[in-house]
């Protein structure tokens, strides 16, 4: 059994690097009208300065998952830290938008480098039966960071300045390889027969079937170049991934992703959970951040008050919903707060007319901040709960992989629906109109717009509502947690050591 005195630190010290890495996948989306000023570049451009990142942020999860538990979580975690901050640094360096995407592509692999690191340690570290409050912690740092990723983006942008989202990843990198480096533990490593057939499989297959749906819009779900087509990307992507099951299944050696693990009905029921969280997360903010600002002329800055509940209440309830779903089967909790994200959404659509009260909008805000609280720890706590610590690496890359995808799937599918419904509720037509001109470019809208442009977003915000409905219905059939007997070894620690991190967590 691995000693570990401080696994909170431990934590702490973690979540620095993971909300960080986090942010950046939505932050620079309130940034492209600055950068595209500022580099003379295209519309068409600067969409790759975010397509480029979550492409290399998505694909090689799977991979880095398992490099975790061959050479060491702590040693590829400060690894990617290094290779995310410097290139946070090239990002805001950068002289042209094409120096900007290369770099976002080396700041995206060193977030996938990063991120199942954090949740393989935290796997390794807290014994099941005492991991929801560190999970909770890790979680709502999960959503809080999704959600305020482009707020806190229009804060900075409005304030110092496009390349300000970038270097303020540098000092952040600095103090968090720092404490990772003093207070992460060095765990046992495990010998692994790396599946190069295997690696190449699920990356050539992620690659296309994430941007497949990453760019259909981009292409009008059309032809790309040539005979190349979005859904023959989408297509020959299924077909490579299922090609790479198959070779799981009768590889002879050491699979890349252990089938085994979703003989565990819990971990396969919450990669489901946490798709349509990914989904919902990443979907819903486009419509209510069009909203305030082109409806209703907020700023950045202003927007992001209306958020503050949402972030306060997700955060200071974390740990309290992390003790509880260490003794209540957490189906209920995860359940339970999927639905309240569900009524949050619907409140808001409801909400979203040209003349109602701004300040109505802090209550849907509120009640997202407890539906964020009680999904994270549930959903992660049951991913990981039966998970062996030598498989701990492979479960994360599976569980923020499909997180990671339902965050794709989430981005693709609301701006699609925003072009339909805006096309259906402005007399110009959609965003390839003056209205989505407008829309996409100056920030303003003439009042005639309002009401349509209202409707239309009100509408859109009904898809993630539904989805995240479909996720709550998931999760009762979550299994009741069972008693883990002998779990130990690699990775664990003693249950009063943890408690007593549960007493005082920082």
């Amino acid at each position: 059994m691995e000693n570990v005195a401080r696994p909170w630190p431990a934590l702490w010290s973690l979540v620095i690097g993971f909300f960080m890495i986090l942010i950046d996948t939505t932050i620079v989306s309130v940034a492209n009208p600055r950068i595209m000023e500022g580099l003379g570049a295209d519309i068409n451009a600067v969409i790759w300065v975010t397509s480029a990142y979550l492409l290399a942020y998505a694909v090689p999860l799977l991979i880095t998952g398992r490099l975790g538990d061959r050479f060491g979580p702590k040693k590829l975690y400060l690894a990617g830290l290094v290779v995310f901050t410097l290139a946070s640094l090239w990002c805001g360096l950068s002289g042209d938008v094409q120096t900007l995407i290369a770099a976002r592509v080396i700041q995206g692999f060193g977030a996938a480098i990063m991120t199942p690191q954090t949740m393989a340690v935290i796997t390794r570290i807290f014994p099941p039966d005492r991991r929801g409050a560190a999970m909770a912690i890790w979680g709502a740092t999960a959503g809080v960071a999704t959600l305020v990723g482009p707020i806190l983006g229009g804060v900075l942008v409005d304030g110092f300045g496009w390349e300000w989202i970038f270097f303020i990843n540098v000092p952040i990198g600095i103090v968090g390889f720092v404490l990772a480096w003093r207070n992460v533990p060095t765990l046992t490593t495990h010998q692994h027969r790396f599946d190069i057939p295997g690696v190449v499989l699920s990356a050539v297959g992620l690659f296309l079937l994430v941007f497949g749906i990453q760019e259909g819009e981009t292409y009008n779900w059309g032809t790309i170049v040539g005979p190349v087509s979005v859904w023959g990307l989408i297509i020959a992507g299924f077909a490579v991934l299922t090609g790479f099951v198959v070779w799981q299944r009768f590889n002879k050696g050491e699979p890349l992703l252990p089938l085994g693990l979703f003989r565990d009905r819990n971990f396969s029921l919450a990669n489901i959970g946490i798709t349509m969280v990914g989904f919902t997360v990443t979907s819903f903010g486009l419509p209510l951040i069009f909203y305030y600002q082109m409806v209703r002329g907020l700023t950045p800055t202003q927007s992001a008050l209306l958020m503050v509940p949402m972030a306060l209440i997700s955060g200071g309830l974390a740990p309290v919903v992390g003790k509880i779903v260490d003794r209540v089967n957490p189906k209920y909790l995860a359940a339970g707060g999927l639905t309240l994200m569900a009524v949050a959404l619907v409140w808001n659509s409801v909400l979203m007319q040209p003349d109602t009260p701004i300040l109505m909008f802090l209550l849907p805000s509120a009640v997202l901040g407890f539906a964020n609280a009680g999904i994270w720890a549930p959903l992660s706590t049951t991913a990981t709960r039966n998970l062996p610590p030598r498989q701990a690496g492979a479960g994360s890359g599976v569980y923020n992989t499909t997180r990671q995808f339902g965050a794709v799937l989430g981005s693709a599918a609301i701006a699609v629906l925003i072009q339909s419904r805006l096309a259906a509720e402005l007399p110009t037509g959609g965003p390839g109109g003056a209205a989505g001109e407008g829309m996409a470019l100056s920030g303003s809208l003439p009042g005639a717009l309002h009401s349509g442009f209202s409707t239309a977003m009100g509408q859109s915000i009904l898809l993630p509502a539904g989805v995240v409905l479909v996720g709550a219905a998931v999760a009762l059939f979550f299994a009741k947690p069972q008693p883990v007997q002998g779990w130990g070894g690699s990775g664990a620690v003693p249950s009063a050591k943890v408690d007593a991190g549960l007493d005082s967590p920082g």
